[in-house]
């Protein structure tokens, strides 16, 4: 039986401070495409977790396909974002869009809050807690 394998949904990690995470496609290769697609984006300024942390720096960024919704890459630069980066990959792996991770209710007050908030950001045009 053939093994299945989704190149766009492999993450990668730098582990700074803040450390950055991503999957799937940037900006740059859906301009080289000619895709068009929509940008949800949301600061960990506004996120309750971070601030209390003393984490307030980055951001959560998710790009969908502007007809489907489908998720087509999330980066994350910020607290804890190559553990975040986790639940973008598996939205990423089963097509998710982003309204399916807008949907779901994540834990108060943590960081992946902010994935939420960005993938409200895509599918409605604006986050609810900025």
């Amino acid at each position: 039986m053939p093994v299945h394998f989704n190149y766009d949904a492999i993450p990668s990690v730098i582990y700074t401070s803040p450390e950055v995470g991503w999957v799937g496609k940037s900006e740059e290769d859906l301009k080289k495409e000619g895709r068009a697609y929509k940008v949800g984006k949301f600061p960990f300024l506004a996120n309750s977790r971070a601030k209390t942390n003393g984490e307030p720096d980055g951001f959560v960024k998710v790009l969908a396909d502007k007809a489907t919704d489908v998720i087509l890459g999330t980066h994350i630069i910020g607290p804890g974002g190559g553990e975040l980066i986790n639940e973008a990959v598996l939205a990423q792996e089963y097509g998710a869009a982003a309204e399916d991770v807008a949907r779901v209710c994540h834990a108060h007050p943590t960081c992946a809050e902010a994935l939420r908030e960005a993938n409200l950001a895509a599918y409605f045009g604006k986050p609810i807690n900025f």
